[in-house]
């Protein structure tokens, strides 16, 4: 496919932070500049979506945006985002969700 025609892909995230501010000032800005890097961006962020359906346990939700699904993955997966990924997973969050969703 080529570069004109490809779908984007979009992360959804929810996550539940041990501390806003850790999460902010360890991980979001530096999470932010590596996605950017990859052609990424974050198109929209609150801690207080609207819920329509269901539970909201969260304390931030996003959602990214890239150019296509196989620069998404790349980014997700890349050396340069691996420990800021570790670092959300494993010291600042109690729990989350990270869906990845191909455009149409």
């Amino acid at each position: 496919m080529s570069e004109q025609t490809q779908k984007p892909a979009f992360f959804m995230v929810q996550v539940k932070a041990k501390s806003m501010e850790d999460l902010s000032t360890r991980y979001a800005q530096f999470a932010i500049a590596s996605l950017m890097k990859h052609g990424g961006q974050m198109i929209a962020g609150t801690p207080q979506p609207h819920v329509l359906e269901g539970d909201w346990n969260g304390s931030w939700a996003a959602i990214l945006k890239f150019p296509s699904l196989e620069m998404a993955q790349n980014w997700y997966n890349s050396s340069e985002y691996k420990p800021l990924k570790e670092l959300r997973i494993n010291e600042l969050t109690e729990h989350g969700q990270i869906l990845l969703i191909e455009g149409m």
